[in-house]
């Protein structure tokens, strides 16, 4: 039997098996088929590569579990086991041995200790039964028998990049409800904005697709095309429209980075991504960027002096007052109605800190015993007093964002402790608390853009923009704030 060390990885398993029913579910009376091709199929082991098959019984109990819950993937995690973080007792005679053996060896290694111990529980049956050598570790650990060595500096290589299985069938060219498939994308715009830096630049465009009703999730301009603007935009067609069961991306270097993947995994959205050089499978963000560029672009070719902000104001009138209302050509009525009429299963949207902390990366880091930190992007954090126990605790943070570091529970995921910068200034007062025993178990508003001065309208945007402006809503996005790197 494999102990696995990430529960995480079964959840994703099981979530990648279900997910597909949960964006697109049966028909009725279809259960029990779908189930039964599931069955046949064969899945990688998320620990040892071998092929695995799960019963009709277990995936329909899967199924269910995972449709009834507001968080599929918390659901499909593994149980731990009721004696997790509980430590088997070594006899006293296996603990004096061990006491002794240290004292003089203290250089020795958990395995040479546990040998050694083995060797001479042979020639004394009061060291027998002898425990595993797991059991020994976790003592050694618990009573602080540490290996008494030199450092070594050995930097590890650059990890090996995650290999994407690429088997799942490819889906069908529309889903059947609301908020089951969403696609995502950067445009490149045909013209440039001045910056305030004066300077022209290309800006890029974000958009967030529903597949069913055609309908703009969310869409907004930016500079850069990075993990941060990417999760900037993402996040708010999430608070506008709801969790969707699916998105599907290219394989852009944001859209698979750890903060984004880590971020929909935690949101139970199953991520799809096309396949090389295959662009129709992502045909409709393509028809909606030509749209996007015939009617709204080719109004703006005579308007100078355009700044992001303008831009950014004058699409998300567009995109409400005239795509949304306009008929589709395709699915024959406006998106809007068709959004509204159609069935969705779609989820309500947590808040906005769940929201933040959800698309951070988690990683492991080896705390320094000497003074309880741990080195992250070139800085280094302390751990508080009463987890100096963990030697390689796991911390989730966002690369942009060093204001929020958390230290998270292995096992749970829940978040133990914020985690806060070395502070050597306040550290050279002399002044140094207890020890604390260890712990065994572990919104800018946007501001109203003005008519880009000088400048006249074609008529049809003049009129959007008045209508919009009726309705009294502010303009649906929120501006990118300018990173400022001292923040951090």
């Amino acid at each position: 039997m494999h102990h696995d060390k990430d529960p995480g990885r079964w959840a994703r398993l099981r979530f990648a098996i279900i997910g597909p029913l949960l964006a697109a579910p049966p028909s009725k009376g279809q259960l029990r088929k779908t189930l039964t091709e599931l069955a046949a199929k064969r899945w990688k082991h998320p620990i040892n590569g071998t092929d695995l098959q799960f019963s009709c019984a277990t995936l329909e109990r899967w199924y269910y579990a995972a449709r009834r819950a507001q968080d599929p993937v918390a659901v499909l995690r593994r149980r731990g086991r009721n004696d997790a973080g509980r430590a088997r007792r070594l006899s006293a005679a296996l603990i004096q041995a061990l006491q002794v053996q240290y004292q003089a060896h203290p250089g020795w290694s958990v395995q040479l200790h546990y040998d050694n111990l083995v060797a001479q529980a042979e020639a004394d049956e009061a060291l027998r039964p002898m425990p595993a050598y797991g059991t020994v570790r976790r003592h050694m650990k618990a009573q602080g028998l540490h290996r008494k060595r030199r450092p070594q500096r050995k930097t590890q290589g650059a990890s090996l990049a995650e290999q994407r299985l690429e088997s799942r069938e490819i889906r069908s060219y529309e889903v059947d409800h609301v908020h089951g498939l969403w696609h995502l994308d950067f445009h490149h715009g045909s013209r440039k904005v001045l910056t305030p830096a004066g300077r022209w630049v290309t800006p890029m465009l974000l958009g967030v697709i529903d597949d069913h009703s055609r309908l703009i999730c969310h869409l907004q301009w930016y500079l850069d095309e990075t993990t941060e603007t990417l999760v900037h935009g993402f996040t708010q067609a999430l608070q506008k429209r709801g969790l969707p069961r699916a998105l599907m991306t290219d394989n852009g270097s944001a859209m698979t980075s750890d903060e984004f993947r880590s971020g929909l995994h935690t949101l139970s959205i199953l991520h799809e991504t096309t396949l090389p050089y295959s662009p129709y499978q992502n045909a409709k963000q393509e028809t909606f960027w030509a749209t996007l560029e015939g009617r709204l672009m080719a109004m703006l070719e005579g308007v100078t002096d355009l700044t992001l902000e303008q831009l950014n104001e004058i699409t998300q009138v567009w995109a409400e007052q005239d795509y949304h209302q306009s008929k589709h050509a395709e699915i024959g009525v406006s998106p809007l109605r068709r959004y509204l009429d159609a069935s969705h299963v779609g989820r309500e949207c947590p808040a906005s800190q769940v929201l933040r902390s959800a698309f951070c990366c988690t990683v492991k880091r080896r705390q320094r015993r000497s003074d309880g930190t741990i080195s992250l992007a070139g800085k280094r954090f302390e751990i508080p007093g009463r987890y100096r126990h963990m030697e390689q605790p796991q911390v989730r943070y966002a690369r942009w964002d060093l204001r929020s570091v958390e230290l998270i529970d292995p096992q749970s995921r829940g978040t133990l402790c914020p985690l806060y910068p070395l502070d050597k200034s306040a550290n050279a007062d002399g002044l140094r608390r207890s020890r604390a025993p260890t712990e065994s178990s572990v919104t800018p508003v946007p501001q109203q853009s003005q008519v880009p001065g000088g400048c006249e309208l074609p008529p049809l945007l003049r009129k959007l923009l008045a209508d919009y402006a009726a309705t009294g809503r502010p303009p649906a996005y929120l501006p990118k704030q300018p990173h400022d790197p001292e923040a951090s």
